[in-house]
């Protein structure tokens, strides 16, 4: 979301956000399958809602530390949905069953 925020801001393209978060690590650490949106590559995505904005608080973060950097901050967007390896993994900000995750591969 921080990233989309620049973008709105005119500061970075959507291009650029996908070539710099996604493709580039990807191709960089030579990893399988991943970091591109197409045809035999797991699917990691998210949905954004470009009309509802979101407030990080505390209480509602899942990781493991229960804190974030951006705890009290207000995006433009929200995020309703992640999809990890092509399954739902969570939803208006709950996980949705078990782990979707997998190790990634290297080509290396």
């Amino acid at each position: 979301l921080a990233l989309l925020d620049l973008v709105a801001a005119g500061e970075l393209t959507l291009e650029l956000v996908a070539e710099r978060a996604a493709h580039a690590p990807a191709r960089m650490f030579d990893i399988i399958d991943r970091g591109f949106v197409r045809e035999g590559a797991y699917a990691d995505l998210v949905l954004v809602d470009l009309k509802r904005p979101t407030r990080v608080a505390a209480d509602e973060v899942l990781h493991g530390c229960g804190w974030s950097a951006f705890e009290g901050h207000t995006f433009r967007y929200s995020i309703t949905a992640t999809w990890v390896n092509g399954r739902l993994a969570a939803k208006d900000g709950r996980p949705v069953d078990g782990p979707a995750g997998r190790r990634l591969e290297f080509a290396r």
